[in-house]
């Protein structure tokens, strides 16, 4: 089973403007919300008895609030979890990777040109690499981000995957998308919509969305509700996609038509490929 986790929390450190959620300051309720139910979802993970995957997904910045720390640390060292990943800025001190597994924990990152200092935020990749963490790096395919995610991709080791995804409502020429695919050989699955309805997908079966209250969807961009985690009512089933588009990463790399996961073996979670192809992405 891989969940993919979004709880309370929706305050950010950074200001991008292209992000509906920047600078946002949650409560401190809101906050006490946020840590008592990533609690509670850490309990029920450590009491499975089967494979859990989970990716924290947070409307906001997870990691510069200790309990999401704690939680993939501790997450981390559980035998059934086969991976504990999460989306993040990685503003935050890296101190706390020293505690973890870091065969089972991995880090999606994003770049977010004008949030960081460029060699600040090259400082931490390379910390990430000398601690042997596991993770990918990517930026939104803004024009102005162009330069930077070139002058990543040079900077950063080639094993590193350097992901770039498509800015939503920004449509792409050819000629501009073979500058991002020079960058990111997959960005092609990045750069339209998937035609998803009627098709199969695992969410609602193997994969999953959760959200603070244990409410069960089957993706995060679904809003039918398939039951509670906590009460029992939560089924898997097998059901087509009733969506007729999909644009997010998370979300159609779990539709089977796009291969994805055989592109993204051994790394679906943190967006890490297998092996990068020599030419341009496939387009499915």
């Amino acid at each position: 089973m891989t969940i993919l986790y979004r709880g309370p929390l929706s305050s950010c450190d950074y200001d991008c403007p292209y992000c509906p959620f920047a600078k946002r300051r949650d409560s401190p309720d809101r906050l006490r919300q946020d840590r008592m139910a990533l609690e509670r979802f850490t309990g029920w993970v450590g009491g499975r008895d089967h494979p859990v995957s989970v990716l924290f997904t947070p409307w906001g910045e997870g990691l510069v609030r200790s309990w999401y720390r704690r939680a993939m640390v501790e997450l981390s060292h559980l035998p059934h979890v086969r991976r504990v990943a999460i989306q993040t800025n990685f503003s935050c001190r890296p101190d706390w990777l020293a505690e973890a597994d870091l065969d089972t924990l991995a880090l999606w990152v994003t770049y977010h040109p004008g949030q960081v200092a460029y060699e600040r935020f090259l400082v931490r990749c390379r910390d990430l690499v000398a601690r042997g963490v596991r993770f990918s790096v990517g930026v939104v395919g803004l024009p102005e981000h162009l330069e930077r995610a070139r002058e990543l991709r040079a900077d950063l080791p080639p094993e590193v995957y350097l992901w770039v995804n498509a800015a939503e409502g920004h449509p792409y020429t050819d000629p501009e998308a073979a500058l991002w695919t020079a960058i990111d050989p997959l960005f092609s699955y990045s750069r339209t919509p998937h035609r998803s309805g009627g098709q199969p997908c695992r969410t609602g079966d193997t994969v999953i969305s959760v959200d603070g209250d244990g409410t069960v969807r089957r993706c995060h961009f679904v809003p039918a509700v398939l039951g509670n985690l906590y009460d029992g009512t939560f089924r898997p089933r097998a059901r087509t996609c009733p969506a007729a588009l999909c644009d997010c990463h998370i979300g159609y790399v779990h539709l089977e038509q796009t291969g994805l996961y055989d592109v993204f073996a051994g790394g679906i979670l943190e967006r890490i490929p297998g092996a990068l192809p020599s030419g341009t992405a496939r387009r499915s």
